[in-house]
């Protein structure tokens, strides 16, 4: 079982928050696959029994690097239907549209079909991770839970079937 853990990470923040999601998830006994936009493939996506991705906020929005493996990879949509999704967000301000961001994200996983799920009530219980600037102890806990949850998710939607 694998979980694709797919970011875009210009000043590595958002990489650094990614390695916690990927911790999170092998913690479940799932493998993480790891991956930036430019290393990414569609066998990685068609392979992921899940895929949890993460961008900096560029103008409230995903960046352009990852909202274009999803226009790119739009062929393996019909094949990621019922496949977990979810997101987390990087940014430089404490209101600078780090909801926003991960809503883009997770827009593209539900045009894909795809189940989509929030970080864990034990972590904020909302749309995702987020963090300002590095992620500080809390985001890499939540980070850390939201891989997890994940993780365990495509654990029970295997066994069904």
């Amino acid at each position: 079982m694998n979980v694709l853990v797919l970011y875009y990470s210009k000043g590595g923040n958002t990489k650094k928050l990614a390695e916690f999601v990927a911790k999170g998830v092998e913690s479940s006994g799932v493998n993480a696959i790891m991956k930036n936009t430019l290393e990414v493939t569609k066998d990685d996506f068609l392979n992921a029994d899940g895929v949890i991705a993460g961008s900096p906020v560029y103008f409230g929005v995903m960046a352009w690097e990852l909202k274009k493996v999803f226009d790119e990879f739009v062929g393996t949509r019909k094949k990621m239907e019922n496949k977990v999704g979810a997101a987390f967000a990087t940014g430089g301000h404490p209101t600078g549209g780090k909801e926003t961001t991960m809503f883009s994200i997770l827009q593209c996983m539900l045009i894909y079909g795809m189940i989509i799920v929030g970080d864990p009530m034990s972590a904020s219980g909302h749309y995702g991770v987020a963090c300002v600037g590095q992620p500080d102890q809390t985001a890499e806990d939540y980070g850390f839970k939201l891989g997890a949850r994940v993780a365990e998710l495509c654990k029970k939607l295997g066994d069904k079937g």
